[in-house]
Order: C-alpha cells, then structure tokens, then sequence
C-alpha cells in the first residue's frame, strides 16, 4: 500500500509534517511526557502531597490523644462521684472518728501532764554582820575597808577617788594594800575572799 493510500492524516506525518500534540511544545517536537517543566511540577506537587499526608497524620493522632484524655477525665470523675456518692456515710463516720480520736488524745495529754506549782518563800532579811575578828587578823584600815566595799559596788579607780575625795594614786596604793592583806591578786578575787571572810555583805 502506497503513502496516498493511507488517507490524508497519515500523509501528512509521512512526508515530515509535525503532529498537532508536538506542535504545541515548540518546533523541536518534545512531547508532553519529556518536557522538563513538567518533571518539576510533579515532583512539586508530589512533595506538598506528601507534607499534607504527614500533617494530616498528626492532626488525627493529636486529637485521639486529646479525646482519650477527656474520656480518661471523665471516667475517674464519674468513679469519684459514685465513690463519694455510695459511701458517703463511710467517709462521714471516719471523718468523725477521726476527729473524736484527736479530742480524745489532746484531752488525755492535757489532763495527764504534770503540773509545776511554784510557790515563793520569803525569806526574812538578817541585817549584815560584819566579822570585825577576820578584819583585825588582816589588818585592814577603815580607808582600806571602805575603798573594799566600793569595789564591791562596781565602782572604777576613778569614781573611788571621787567618792572618797583623794587622788587616783592613793586609791591605787589603798587597794595594793588590801589586796596584799587578803592574798588577792584581782578586784573580783578581793571581793570574794571579802565575802567569804564576812568583811563585806
């Protein structure tokens, strides 16, 4: 069969005539499957697809978590209320008990502790007797004796001095004196030993 015999469709594309489909893609005769532009927009396409999926994916496992969440909820506020509910007077009666219990033991402790009475003697103040034997055993003068009880009254040197109107030099020896007349070496050893020997109240 000769080219002429084929019909008019086929003569064109025997004797080098672009195909309609071909024509539109340019003069090169690319078809529609080999464009490079089309590789790309599928792939695209193909991509975002993908992404969707994924998306969708995770937005239906986040809300089945969250209903299991509240269905979780629900189910233990349903058992708490029919707990409190069906044994109302069980929680009532403990809750009772329990407070006569802690009554009862504050009441025992308060009534079992011991008490402290504290009872105030007076004791009838003696008037101070002073040993005038252990005064004349140590040879102590009336100056030296007073500057002693002064000592005893916390008084410094210097407010000695003032006191018994003399210098700060004399109440210095005065007191060197005694303290070598009692076996002291300090002012609080000399009014010990003062207090002991009953020269001083």
């Amino acid at each position: 069969m000769d080219v002429a015999a084929r019909g008019p469709g086929l003569t064109g594309l025997a004797t080098g005539a672009v195909h309609p489909r071909e024509r539109r893609y340019g003069s090169s005769a690319i078809t529609p499957n080999k464009h490079p532009h089309a590789r790309e927009r599928r792939g695209r396409v193909a991509g975002l697809r993908g992404d969707w999926q994924t998306w969708a994916v995770k937005k239906h496992v986040l809300l089945y978590g969250l209903i299991a969440g509240v269905l979780v909820a629900a189910l233990r506020l349903i058992e708490y209320r029919y707990l409190v509910v069906e044994h109302s007077l069980e929680i009532y009666g403990g809750l009772v008990a329990a407070l006569f219990a802690a009554l009862g033991i504050w009441l025992g402790l308060r009534l079992t502790r011991a008490r402290t009475t504290v009872v105030e003697i007076r004791v009838p103040s003696t008037p101070f007797v002073r040993n005038d034997a252990a005064v004349e055993a140590c040879g102590i003068t009336p100056r030296e004796l007073e500057i002693l009880e002064l000592i005893a009254a916390g008084l410094s040197t210097k407010e000695i001095a003032e006191r018994v109107f003399v210098s700060e030099n004399t109440v210095k020896t005065h007191s060197r004196r005694l303290f070598d007349k009692l076996g002291a070496k300090r002012r609080t050893q000399a009014v010990q030993l003062g207090k002991e020997r009953g020269i001083i109240p």
